[in-house]
């Protein structure tokens, strides 16, 4: 194409996006308009107000998204037909709803992702623009049919984008997602997919977008249920957390392993051997024996006083009262109470004995069932039986059951626990006691009568708000037809009005999902999935029961003691055969300078495992530098210094005790344009999972990486460049 055919074009795409983003702005008004009515009410039922206004406000985020990246290419047909794709779809709505651009996830905009030369998916051209806001700032064209064409995609927009500084949070890949990542974001499965890869090769994005795709294509399902995305740390969801709404999704809870227990947040971490022991389903053995522990039986016999008799609780009872509650297949909270009539009936029936021995008949029909009625009133509202019956079988939280477990070597012992779960401080948790809290609501099960109890005190304060209502509702004095005015009370009783003022829970989705325990998903995504132990994943099955999953990880880069080592052996007892195996094999982060010395490093912990192909170089080779131990701050302190003043993000990884660094597993799943790895041999030295520490460390960086270390240099790394860098170390890779 000569300059003034390019000119021409460009000016012609100019116009149309720019119309697009006039058809975007009238859009917008109208919903805007639109809901502001369907909030008045006007010409609606209160039902139907409430359902039109979610769906504008669901229309309003949908629109309010595509401000960047309204359309960022263009397809053209062997037909001659003309596709624009971009973030969101619109419509002429006076020509038929002919589409003026096509969203990325419609099945028509396949071919955006897919085409290439020997397989062009009847397309002649595909364009790509690159945006500045609403400008179309150039375009790049790919003509299918011509011998340079018969190859994959060309990469113009990819490198521009994996080239560019990093910021403070991922961004989207709709505009540059490669084929390979569009076969798995649109597969049509209903089970598990996973999704392998190595460093860079664009997991999460892959299965971020995949979330935004069923949404798109499942939506009044997924919508409903909401989609759980995990991931390996707060810094990590942190990142990743703009993606989804700048996609327009916004029906997803995120969530760490951690905070898999509503109003928990856990963190610290266990040592690896006790990683391993509750992280294995060993540990369900040991935690219903803990359950079967607390139900108790008297060591010695415990007198109750009656008004005219003393009974005994001795062994005897309680053993009968046990089977029985034992027997009626509830969970121990909820057969408490099945426990406590049988030892009531026992002791009822013990105390009219006593009372009516010499006297009173066995069989007796009118004196003897009102002295056992008598007996079991006076039983049931005696403390003293209440405090005996708490300690014989209590109802238990599973933070009460853990920690009296954790703390007590005699509990370990009677349930079969290995010592080394002893612990002085019970309830620090750790994120490996998560799963553990959650089993035990499945063994306990739920405290009735203390919800009884809430739901009633609730219901009584919104019928004391209800009157205080009516109360200051005061009908206008209007002169001598006051008297015969209806006052609220005539027409409207407090208890009435409460009902109809319960509040409406008015929250996004991601609220009351992560607080109810009971909620589950229509979707979810693990990420770096290979550090989840068994235990872990039988919190998230029971999140999700139709078993749908997009799991993301990389088995090299395993460092949990308790995490997978096969991806079958860990899926395949709750899903059988319903899982769908895929492979990235491209590495869009890392280039090839940097990804040739980690493969290094995988070659020797992981021989099996290939490492992903770079698809770029930068020309600048990662370097390494000896400094003293002493100097080792002032060092690390240059390298901020240095990165201050340079476009993009940096970080220092190093083992505990650096000053200034952060450990390889705070980085998982994060990339930055600089990272500066201190004393590698030390992270290697970190036990088994040292090397795969020290691969996700050299695998972070985008743009430049540095080693510092005061002793040896680890094997693997003495091909690094040991000269004194120089300026041009930190050109950016192209």
């Amino acid at each position: 194409m000569s300059n003034q055919g390019y000119d021409e074009e460009l000016r012609s795409e100019r116009q149309y996006v720019a119309s697009l983003y006039g058809r975007l702005d009238t859009e917008r008004a109208r919903v805007k308009e639109a809901y502001a009515v369907a909030l008045r009410g006007e010409g609606f039922a209160l039902s139907d107000r409430e359902v039109s206004a979610d769906a504008k406000a669901s229309e309003m985020a949908r629109l309010k998204i595509a401000d960047e990246g309204l359309c960022f290419g263009r397809l053209d047909a062997l037909s001659g037909e003309r596709r624009y794709v971009g973030r969101i779809g619109l419509f002429d709505e006076e020509n038929d709803y002919e589409p003026l651009v096509l969203d990325w996830r419609a099945p028509a905009s396949r071919a955006f992702y897919c085409a290439t030369g020997a397989s062009p998916e009847g397309t002649s051209r595909r364009r790509q623009f690159r945006t500045l806001g609403r400008d179309v700032l150039d375009f790049t064209d790919e003509v299918f049919g011509r011998p340079e064409s018969a190859g994959e995609r060309g990469d113009v927009a990819l490198l521009a984008a994996v080239n560019a500084p990093r910021g403070e949070g991922m961004r989207d890949i709709v505009a540059t997602i490669q084929a390979e990542q569009d076969e798995i974001i649109r597969l049509d499965h209903a089970g598990v997919v996973v999704v392998e890869g190595g460093p860079g090769t664009g997991k999460t994005a892959v299965a971020l977008h995949r979330v935004a795709y069923l949404l798109y294509t499942k939506r009044e399902r997924m919508e409903r249920r909401g989609v759980l995305v995990v991931g390996p740390s707060s810094g990590f969801l942190d990142h990743i957390g703009r993606v989804l709404p700048s996609l327009g999704e916004t029906s997803v809870v995120f969530a760490t392993p951690g905070d898999l227990v509503a109003g928990l947040h856990a963190e610290r971490e266990d040592p690896p051997p006790v990683q391993r022991l509750k992280g294995s389903l060993a540990i369900l053995d040991v935690l219903s024996a803990a359950v079967a522990d607390r139900q108790e039986l008297p060591a010695e016999a415990e007198p109750i006083e009656l008004d005219d008799v003393t009974v005994l609780v001795d062994a005897e009872i309680a053993a009968a009262a046990r089977a029985v509650a034992r027997e009626s297949g509830l969970l121990h909270n909820e057969a408490r109470p099945v426990f406590d009539r049988e030892v009531i009936a026992a002791l009822a029936t013990r105390a009219v004995d006593r009372l009516g021995a010499g006297w009173l008949p066995r069989d007796d029909e009118h004196t003897r069932p009102e002295l056992l009625k008598n007996a079991r009133r006076d039983l049931e509202a005696s403390e003293e039986l209440r405090a005996v019956l708490d300690r014989l079988w209590p109802v238990l939280t599973p933070q009460r059951l853990l920690a009296d477990l954790y703390a007590s070597p005699e509990r370990l012992r009677a349930a079969g626990a290995d010592p080394a779960l002893f612990r002085e401080d019970a309830d620090a948790w750790t994120v490996s006691d998560v799963p553990l809290l959650d089993e035990a609501v499945e063994l306990l099960g739920r405290d009735r009568t203390a919800e009884r109890l809430a739901a009633e005190r609730e219901r009584l304060a919104r019928k004391e708000y209800a009157e205080r209502v009516l109360e200051i509702v005061e009908v206008e004095d209007d002169h001598d037809d006051y008297e015969f005015a209806l006052r609220p009370t005539d027409v409207l009783m407090a208890e009435e009005l409460a009902d109809r003022f319960a509040e409406r829970d008015e929250r996004d989705l991601a609220e009351p999902a992560a607080a109810d325990r009971e909620w589950t998903y229509g979707h979810v995504v693990v990420d770096e999935a290979q550090e989840l132990s068994e235990m872990d994943w039988r919190v998230l099955m029971r999140r999700c029961p139709s078993r749908s999953f997009t799991v993301v990880g990389d088995l090299a880069q395993r460092r949990s003691p308790s995490g997978a080592r096969s991806w079958d052996a860990m899926l395949s007892r709750y899903v059988a055969d319903r899982w769908l195996y895929r492979k990235l094999t491209v590495n869009y982060r890392t280039p090839s300078e940097i990804m040739a010395v980690a493969a290094s490093l995988l070659a020797r912990f992981a021989p099996d495992a290939v490492p992903p192909d770079s698809v770029r170089s930068c020309g600048v080779r990662p370097w390494a530098r000896r400094v003293s131990e002493m100097d080792i701050e002032e060092a690390v302190a240059e390298f901020t210094r240095e990165e201050a003043g340079r476009e993009g993000t940096s970080v220092v990884i190093g083992p505990p005790g650096v000053p200034g660094a952060i450990p390889p597993s705070a980085t998982k799943g994060l990339e930055y344009d600089a990272v500066l790895v201190v004393e590698p041999e030390r992270i290697l030295a970190d036990g088994p999972s040292g090397e795969a520490e020290l691969y996700v460390a050299l695998t972070r960086a985008t743009q430049r990486l540095g080693v510092l270390y005061s002793g040896a240099l680890p094997a693997v790394l003495r091909g690094l460049d040991t000269r004194r860098r120089t300026p041009d170390a930190y050109l950016r890779c192209v």
